[in-house]
């Protein structure tokens, strides 16, 4: 017996992760994308905004908004926000769904608002599963948190956690900036929002979960990279564990995780480019444990995640249209 496709609309099409989406879920054997939506692109092939698209699909753009507010549907089981920060929150206010899941792409309801819950899979799978909106996290965030939950669980963040990492300058978004700007960014590196980033908030939350009385600082120092995706996050805080036993707890905890995995060798960006995979890989310094992790920032950092959610909201494997091959070369 055939499995119903998941109906699904995407808001914000146009931009990186809606891209990114499309690419995922044209490919996704459970997914039947029914509109991807764009005021900018409307009436255009989906290959006028990705190039990529030529050949995959016939759709087109779209600027009509039939499916909400009571309109006609039943004929959608999920949508994907995947507007500019603090563009979400206005469009759920000014728009309804009735029996339709959501996942947000944006920052605005990472802190659980608006019955939102945060959909970082190696969290809080369970809870996601049971869940009708979703949070997704950032993707520095992804990174980082990733890089830290096993300490966290463990109760083993014990002083400050100091963190570098740089990002493709997909990661600012498809609108055109002067630190986006070829000209600008190639040959290029530049620290930005030091100490401030928008993310921190987010990742205390998660390791607060695990660690509720984690108090120590987040020395956070993101760097903007002279490349177009990926993240590299290096982070070390002090710690009295042998390495070989942080390789065991971070072993057990990401054993039932199909995304995220630990590293015998150094990791690299290029190892995870245009995957769903987060690599891990631990050192031991004198006092220090570093941990370095890699991701895509447009994939586990953002559409890539979705569609896992989106996996788990419908009971389908997690892995289901996300088995990526990386670039490598």
């Amino acid at each position: 017996m055939a499995i119903p496709k998941i109906r699904i609309g995407i808001f914000g099409a146009a931009g990186y992760a809606g891209g990114e989406l499309l690419r995922i879920l044209l490919r996704h054997p459970n997914a039947a994308v029914s509109f991807a939506h764009s005021k900018s692109q409307a009436g255009k092939p989906l290959y006028a905004a990705h190039p990529d698209l030529m050949g995959e699909t016939a759709m087109s753009f779209t600027g009509e908004m039939p499916f909400i507010n009571g309109g006609p549907d039943g004929n959608l089981d999920v949508i994907f926000l995947c507007m500019g920060h603090g563009e979400s929150r206005v469009f759920l206010e000014e728009n309804r769904f009735e029996g339709v899941r959501i996942i947000d792409l944006s920052h605005d309801f990472r802190d659980g608002s608006n019955g939102f819950v945060y959909g970082l899979p190696e969290l809080q799978r369970e809870k996601i599963g049971g869940a009708t909106r979703i949070a997704n996290p950032g993707c520095f965030a992804t990174a980082i948190e990733l890089a830290l939950l096993p300490l966290a669980k463990a109760g083993r963040l014990q002083s400050d956690v100091h963190v570098s990492a740089v990002t493709g300058s997909t990661g600012a978004g498809q609108s055109l900036s002067a630190t986006t700007h070829f000209s600008w960014r190639s040959g290029n590196i530049s620290v930005y929002k030091a100490f401030t980033h928008q993310h921190l908030k987010e990742i205390r939350g998660s390791l607060k979960a695990l660690q509720p009385g984690f108090a120590a600082g987040i020395r956070f120092i993101p760097y903007r990279g002279n490349f177009t995706r990926g993240i590299l996050a290096s982070c070390y805080t002090t710690s009295d564990l042998s390495l070989e036993e942080a390789q065991g707890l971070y072993t057990r905890y990401y054993a039932a995780h199909p995304f995220t995995h630990l590293s015998p060798v150094e990791v690299d960006i290029k190892q995870v480019l245009n995957t769903n995979k987060c690599l891990l890989h631990l050192e031991k310094h004198d006092d220090q444990l570093l941990v370095t992790s890699v991701i895509d920032n447009l994939t586990k950092g953002a559409a890539g995640q979705a569609v896992q959610n989106m996996n788990l909201l419908f009971g389908l494997d997690e892995e289901t249209g996300l088995k990526l091959k990386s670039v490598g070369f």
